[in-house]
Order: structure tokens, then C-alpha cells, then sequence
């Protein structure tokens, strides 16, 4: 297994790498943002960790900038922020998840196996979704309402896929979460809020027939039916 590491401090860089040597893994580390997008190749490493806070361009643009030409690798943010923001933006940006520090190398090598094991899940999906007027082309993470393409940021991609394969069943807030992140934090049900209003708001705002619904007391589900 072959991982990208941004992080600049020398010595957290050099004890990462290290651990993950000790799990038989290669770790490729990088010191500056600017640097790592000139060497980057898509597909060569199968998992990518990114400190945000780096010389040249942050963690978050060289996400965003590893997205725009790999939209399938994990990602790991790392950062020494908590605040609820800092995480959206970091998953608007393509994350796949994110971990604040000082952790522990355990925890992260938790969070790395998950994804790994995720990615190599052969996925049994559908080529194209269609529910009323909404069309949904997942390999392509594309969405069209009425013929018009909607632009989504890839979590928003994701909530919209997780409540297009319920079909038509309510999700809690708790589902909803567990399968839009692979760890349980503390805002992720209070995130999810944000998101669902996130996707009205491009997917039926300007429109008669709204899609997206809410249970009262339930959850969220998908249906041109109330």
C-alpha cells in the first residue's frame, strides 16, 4: 500500500512515516502544498493524508486540486482545528475524512484500514438513477433536475446518492451520518441538517415539485410523493 503524506512538521512527518513502515505500508511524505500538486500522479498511491496548514498552497486547495483529477482516492485531512467549518470545508473540497490534533497513530491507522477496505467493496450500482425529473449518472457524479445539470460538492454528491438508494425509505440522521462519514463526531447529526439544506436548496428551490422531504420525528427520503 502506498501513501501520500503532506504534513510539514519534520518530525510528526518523519514518526508517521515510520508507523506506517512498521504496518508494511510506503509513505511518501511531502513538506509543501505547491510541491506535492507538481509531483502528483493520479492513481499512484491508495490513500492520501493532507496536513491543512502547509507552506505553499494548503491541504484544502491541494485536495480540491487532487480532486479535480482523482476523484476516487481516499483523503484524510489532518489539522490542529475542531471548529464545525473547518470540517465543511474540508469535505466540500472532496475529504474523505478528518482528524484533529494530537491523535493517536492508532486511531489513524483505524481510520485508514476503513477506507481501504471501502474503496476495494466491489460497489453493485445502478449507471443511472431517475427519480420524477431528477437523473443521477453515478459514475460520471453528475445530477441533472428537468435536463439542467446540477452542480454538487462531492459530500453533497454523496447524501444525494445515500437517499437515491434508499428508495423512498426515511434515513435518520444517525444512518445518514454513519454512511456520509466513516466516524461518528460530535456534529455530524447537526451536519447533516446543513447538507439536506444544502441540496434543497439546489435541487428544489426552482422547482414545483419537491423531492427531498422530511418525516417529522423520522428522517429524510427521496420520493416525488409525499
Amino acid at each position: 500500500m502506498k501513501i501520500l503524506l503532506l504534513e510539514d512538521d519534520f518530525t510528526l512527518s518523519k514518526e508517521i512515516a515510520t508507523f506506517f513502515t512498521s504496518k508494511k505500508f510506503e509513505c511518501f511524505p511531502f513538506y509543501d502544498g505547491t510541491l506535492l500538486l507538481k509531483k502528483y500522479f493520479p492513481y499512484e498511491y491508495d490513500l492520501i493524508i493532507l496536513d491543512i496548514n502547509v507552506p505553499g498552497i494548503n491541504g484544502i486547495e491541494v485536495c480540491k486540486g487532487i480532486r479535480e483529477i482523482d476523484k476516487k482516492t481516499p483523503i484524510i485531512m489532518l489539522t490542529a482545528f475542531s471548529e464545525i467549518e473547518d470540517k465543511l470545508v474540508s469535505f466540500d473540497n472532496g475529504a474523505d475524512d478528518y482528524l484533529v490534533k494530537p491523535f493517536h497513530f492508532e486511531e489513524l491507522y483505524a481510520r485508514i484500514t476503513s477506507l481501504l477496505r471501502r474503496k476495494e467493496i466491489p460497489q453493485q450500482i445502478e449507471k443511472k438513477i431517475v427519480i420524477h425529473d431528477l437523473e443521477i449518472l453515478e459514475d460520471d457524479m453528475k445530477v441533472f433536475r428537468s435536463g439542467e445539470e446540477i452542480k454538487l460538492t462531492p459530500k453533497e454528491f454523496k447524501l444525494i446518492l445515500i437517499l437515491a438508494h434508499a428508495k423512498g425509505k426515511v434515513l435518520s440522521k444517525l444512518f445518514i451520518a454513519d454512511k456520509l462519514w466513516d466516524y461518528h463526531i460530535e456534529t455530524n447529526q447537526n451536519t447533516i441538517e446543513v447538507y439536506i439544506n444544502f441540496l434543497r436548496k439546489k435541487i428544489d428551490k426552482d422547482h414545483e415539485t419537491k423531492l427531498i422531504r422530511t418525516k417529522v420525528g423520522y428522517g429524510y427520503y427521496l420520493s416525488h410523493q409525499e
